[in-house]
């Protein structure tokens, strides 16, 4: 079957009720009409009817076996009708060219394949020939072969040939269905007649398709698979009898029998080629919509990127099931079960994506999370690059949730319900916790203060004595176990040479939940950058802070400050800080301290005077007694009342 490129309606989406626009055109006395007339009456009229029918609407449920609605537009070839003709043929979707005898199937490759040309259309032609009842003496094989194949071959906008009869009502149903499926189900997108193969756009789908119905991995569709493939893409079962006859048919044309685990990725394409081949194109576009994939296949970009707002204050998290896709899909790839991704298994795993997203390139993955001693990401580290994606980039996660094949309960639910956004909140100074279990720290201190080395702590990582200016922004993010039990991953940034930019944005200090202020205790000229820093940038106040003399394990120093750190602190009515270093172990409780004060802002902000006494047991008190008083005085109106 040949091909040629092909124009698409806008309205053709397998989600909406396309309309297809069919050109009827051929030689006079060809039938036109009558093929026309027999499609709408189911009968052939033998009364002369006018020579050209006004344009007739099909809605979906007469007689079409596709769901479209279908306009047929019937057309004269008499030369004073061109220039309706011309308007026509460049307003349709499709032409179904219709000849009946040897002038007019001549005049098909003489004429109006290159009259189609000139007009600089570029849309499918169903090949017609009309009146098969009055060639009694060919069969349809022989007239193919003979007239169609040829003229095919040498005109590729030719989707497809049949041959009709109006007067039997023989295929008469079928040619204008098969209009509408090069409108449909188009073959130029998929196959390359030329060549014989898929194009490499529908391969690439195709071996995406794969990988995503290869639910273990091992590289095979086993039965329970392709059964599970046949009832998501076709809705219903997959007979044994038919399973077989797929697996006979894969290795035949491959010459290979060695199918009993299952077929392979190349047995899947090739299936799909045996399709194509044999013009039921329209089951690949069952597939690929199925997929989500559009006309052009590229994937549908309300499935990548669905709408997802976010109310100010908010932030977006992974839901349970969201954990849940992550953790399966960590194991899945893990093959070697050392409880790390290395780069061939995350090769593997992100195969059907565009790769690592940006921002994990941007931040030097996986120098951003937790791994093990071989430097492969671990389950730890793996959910917590995703908690952090999310709450940075949520669109980024949900166009990856789609890449990966995440599949939600639910016909009607989307990649949405693998997130979920946290109460909005707007008042940090009021007591109470934070109902979020994602956090963002800003790391602020002076160069060399050992921003970098708490990071790597953070981590996990050994330490490093060698001092490596940071330039770009860093970013750090682990799991921290707060009081109680309960898990939060928090994000540490260090800013770098865009501290000013970012610290003069709004936006960005909106969405941060805490700073760190850290100096270096050994280094005397080390606090007073903080102190300058929050005098340049007022707006630092606004958020919760926590005061770190890092280096600790070194001789302390009296730092060259209007006031001492502890002074300082004091006169804020906030916590003395914490003397820490990357060389104990103790400096995970900073981590937790951290975590503690971005879940309760309220503990972590400057104060300008003392808190109020806490009179919360007076009140209580004074409610028993005013309690007891009134119970006294109902018992003893009780008693008055009975005497």
């Amino acid at each position: 079957m040949a091909t040629g490129k092909v124009a698409f309606h806008p309205e053709l989406r397998p989600w909406l009720t396309p309309v297809v626009r069919i050109c009827v055109c051929g030689d006079e006395g060809a039938g036109k009409s009558s093929l026309i007339t027999s499609l709408v009456k189911d009968v052939f009229v033998t009364n002369k009817i006018q020579s050209v029918l006004p344009q007739i609407n099909i809605p979906p449920s007469i007689g079409t076996p596709e769901n479209v609605t279908t306009t047929i537009v019937d057309t004269s070839a008499l030369p004073q009708e061109r220039n309706t003709l011309r308007k026509e043929i460049r307003k349709s979707n499709v032409i179904l060219l219709v000849y009946s005898d040897h002038y007019s199937y001549e005049r098909v490759a003489l004429f109006w394949m290159p009259y189609f040309r000139s007009l600089g259309v570029n849309v499918p032609v169903v090949l017609c020939a009309n009146k098969s009842d009055l060639a009694t003496d060919e069969n349809t094989a022989q007239v193919v072969e003979d007239e169609m194949l040829p003229v095919m071959a040498e005109f590729k906008e030719i989707d497809s040939c049949i041959r009709t009869s109006a007067r039997e009502h023989h295929n008469v149903n079928e040619v204008f269905f098969l209009c509408q499926k090069a409108v449909t189900h188009p073959i130029a997108p998929l196959f390359d007649s030329k060549e014989g193969n898929l194009k490499p756009a529908a391969v690439a789908a195709l071996r995406r398709i794969f990988y995503l119905c290869d639910k273990d991995q091992d590289g095979y569709l086993n039965d329970q698979e392709m059964h599970d493939f046949q009832a998501k893409c076709f809705e219903k079962p997959l007979s044994t009898e038919d399973l077989e006859n797929i697996k006979l048919s894969i290795s035949k044309t491959t010459h290979r029998y060695d199918v009993d685990n299952g077929i392979d990725q190349k047995g899947f394409l090739q299936l799909n080629k045996i399709f194509a081949e044999k013009g039921r194109h329209e089951t690949i576009w069952i597939i690929l919509r199925k997929f989500h994939y559009t006309d052009s296949l590229s994937l549908r970009d309300s499935f990548l990127n669905p709408k997802f707002d976010i109310p100010e204050y908010s932030s977006a998290e992974l839901s349970p099931i969201g954990y849940r896709f992550f953790v399966d899909l960590f194991l899945l790839f893990d093959k070697d079960n050392d409880g790390g991704l290395n780069n061939s298994e995350l090769d593997a795993l992100f195969a059907p994506t565009p790769g690592l997203p940006s921002l994990w390139l941007d931040s030097s993955f996986p120098a951003t999370t937790v791994r093990n001693e071989g430097g492969h990401i671990t389950l730890q580290g793996w959910l917590a690059q995703w908690s952090m994606t999310t709450f940075v980039s949520p669109t980024t996660t949900l166009s990856y949730l789609a890449y990966l094949g995440f599949e939600p309960a639910g016909a009607r639910a989307s990649t949405i319900s693998a997130l979920k956004i946290t109460k909005p909140r707007k008042r940090r100074r009021r007591p109470g916790r934070v109902e979020r279990n994602v956090v963002l720290c800003y790391v602020l201190g002076a160069a060399s203060s050992g921003k970098s080395s708490l990071l790597d702590a953070f981590l996990n990582r050994p330490f490093d004595s060698l001092y490596r200016p940071s330039i770009k922004p860093r970013t750090a993010v682990n799991s921290v176990e707060l009081q109680g039990g309960k898990q939060c991953y928090l994000i540490l940034e260090e800013l770098g040479e865009l501290e000013p930019a970012i610290l003069e944005n709004q936006a960005k200090l909106d969405a941060c939940d805490l700073v760190c202020y850290t100096y270096d205790s050994s280094d005397p000229d080390s606090f007073s950058h903080i102190v300058s820093l929050r005098q340049k940038y007022p707006q630092l106040d606004d958020l919760p802070a926590v005061y770190t003399a890092l280096k600790a394990d070194q001789d302390k120093t009296t730092q060259r400050s209007e006031m001492q750190p502890d002074e300082y602190t004091m006169s804020l009515n906030m916590s003395a800080p914490l003397h820490v270093s990357v060389t104990w172990n103790s400096i995970s409780e900073l981590f937790v301290t951290l975590a503690e004060a971005a879940t309760n802002p309220s503990t972590a902000f400057p104060k300008s005077e003392e808190e109020p006494p806490d009179r919360t047991g007076v009140y209580v008190a004074l409610g028993a007694v005013a309690c007891a008083a009134i119970a006294a005085g109902m018992i003893w109106r009780r008693t008055t009342n009975a005497n």
